[in-house]
């Protein structure tokens, strides 16, 4: 039996379950279309900050973030289009703006589908017509995130990076082991090259990688602590993992990205959706207690 309800806390919050199999997610559609909470027999699997959720002026810390039209940087945020600049923070704008709910169904699983539209502000900062539709499903210990993004201009081809920011809940981030399928990862702020053992150094104070040309669509981490495995599995458009924390902090973020920082400067595996089109992607976490 599936259900979906409805709270007004700060924000309004929709809650779907899968009731025989006692999970559910929460999200949170004004905050950036965000999932907040994800639960499995009262255990939760993700990390969220309440006080910056709660805070409309911060950035949230915490959930599955939306990152659209970039992941991660660039160059002092600005990137070039047909000779002009333009400025965009950090991951884009998708997280910070207010998606709004057009479907809702309990029909085999509790799903629920946002669309996020481009409007005056958006294209201030990134001139292109859009519509974003993502649609969350949640049945047993799995969470689909079913994402269409498309192209309204009948003229302009519209350039983007696409990913998501899950922070997974860890109390013990040292007893972690995770299957990334690359050889090796890059420091972004150093540019040093390492070799990928399936371990972080969790004793400096932040710890960023990134993982360029996946080989496989599937990444897993094992949490000992928790006896739990979570299986993160995505399409072929998702060619880049971000991994990412902080000293003493209970999370880890596993990022999949379409393409790495400055694509839209560089063209490197950036999407360009031609005029009038669409494209599909997926993202898919199962989580499992052993």
């Amino acid at each position: 039996m599936f259900a979906i309800a409805l709270q007004q806390k700060q924000y309004k919050t929709y809650t779907l379950s899968d009731l025989g199999f006692n999970s559910s997610i929460n999200v949170v559609p004004e905050r950036g279309g965000i999932i907040t909470s994800w639960c499995i027999n009262n255990q939760e699997l993700l990390y969220c900050d309440s006080k910056r959720l709660e805070n409309p002026e911060l950035i949230v810390r915490g959930g599955i973030p939306i990152l659209f039209p970039i992941c991660g940087n660039l160059p002092n945020n600005i990137y070039e289009y047909n000779g002009n600049s333009y400025s965009l923070q950090q991951h884009g704008f998708a997280r910070e703006l207010p998606w709004e709910v057009i479907e809702k169904s309990t029909q085999d699983r509790a799903s629920i589908t946002l669309v996020l539209t481009s409007n005056r502000f958006t294209k201030t900062v990134y001139p292109f017509d859009f519509q974003l539709t993502f649609t969350y499903q949640i049945k047993g210990n799995s969470i689909e995130i079913f994402q269409v993004y498309t192209n309204l201009s009948n003229t302009q081809r519209m350039p983007f990076s696409t990913g998501l920011h899950p922070y997974f809940f860890a109390p013990n981030k040292h007893q972690l082991h995770f299957d990334i399928p690359s050889m090796q990862y890059v420091e972004p702020k150093t540019g040093i090259v390492h070799y990928n053992n399936g371990k972080f150094d969790l004793n400096q104070d932040e710890v960023n990688a990134i993982f360029e040309k996946l080989t496989g669509l599937a990444t897993t981490v094992y949490d000992r602590s928790r006896g739990l495995k979570i299986l993160l599995s995505y399409t072929s458009s998702y060619s880049t993992m971000a991994f990412w924390t902080v000293k003493n902090e209970e999370f880890y973020c596993l990022e999949p990205w379409t393409a790495t920082p400055n694509s839209l400067n560089t063209g490197s595996r950036l999407i360009d959706l031609e005029p009038g089109s669409s494209c599909e992607m997926l993202v898919r976490l199962t989580a499992t207690f052993l």
